[in-house]
């Protein structure tokens, strides 16, 4: 049987909603249009809006809301960068960047730094041979300085999550006990989503950290990279992915 894929991040979104356990660590996200982007902007002052159907942050815009600025409204797409008197013109240049696609506007939530770049977590979920949804994999992803994404693909730089949290979280016991925390958020949202998808085999689950250390769902992926994590130090995690993978048939055993 073919494992399987959702596309949809409102499908997803909406999967995860279901769970009341999962609501809280859910950005607000609904479906983009002229009010919803004013509204959301004045409640939150900062939002993304991403395409309903899209991969590895292509086409990810941040929107930010600064009243005492002399141009209050400003985005950011890729590298590029545009300020805006008002918020119609504004609009009117983000329908054109944008382009044609469906879009999502969601929460802005800001992430922790390292070196003055944003980072987040990609937390691999899987299937085991034992057939029980495991964390496999955590990988730390540090955005480029110019971007407001932090995929590997779009020029993110690949770390051990110890490396980002530790200035943040202090000790040892500390760090050890917010890992565990982002392994079971991880496979709470697969457990979620496998009511809805119940062929799934395997999810990608990018997760934000904010200033007050609260993990936020920000996407899950249903077709997750699995050799990002062969750029850790520690070889073993990328080898249980692997293995795993093979297990439930999406590799070929070498």
């Amino acid at each position: 049987m073919a494992i399987q894929r959702v596309r949809s991040k409102k499908a997803k979104t909406e999967a995860l909603l279901a769970n009341p356990k999962m609501r809280e660590h859910i950005p607000e996200t609904t479906t983009m249009h002229r009010d919803s982007v004013r509204e959301m902007l004045g409640r939150y002052g900062m939002i993304y809006v991403k395409p309903v159907n899209g991969t590895f942050g292509q086409g990810v815009i941040r929107i930010e809301k600064n009243q005492r600025a002399p141009y209050p409204y400003r985005f950011q797409a890729g590298e590029r960068k545009y300020r805006f008197e008002t918020f119609e013109r504004m609009f009117e240049e983000l329908q054109t960047v944008k382009r044609k696609k469906n879009y999502l506007v969601q929460q802005g939530i800001e992430l922790l730094k390292h070196d003055g770049r944003r980072f987040d977590f990609r937390v691999m979920v899987q299937r085991s041979p034992q057939n029980r949804w495991e964390s496999t994999g955590i990988i730390g992803r540090l955005a480029n300085p110019r971007k407001i994404v932090t995929n590997y693909h779009s020029g993110g730089t690949p770390m051990p999550p110890e490396d980002l949290l530790r200035e943040h979280l202090g000790g040892t016991p500390a760090l050890h006990s917010f890992m565990q925390k982002l392994r079971g958020l991880g496979e709470d949202v697969a457990r979620t989503l496998e009511r809805r998808f119940p062929r799934l085999k395997e999810i990608g689950v990018d997760v934000a950290v904010g200033e007050d250390l609260k993990p936020w769902i920000l996407e899950v992926n249903t077709l997750p990279d699995p050799f990002i994590f062969r750029k850790l130090r520690d070889r073993s995690v990328f080898r249980r992915i692997y293995s795993y993978a093979v297990a439930y048939g999406r590799f070929s055993r070498k």
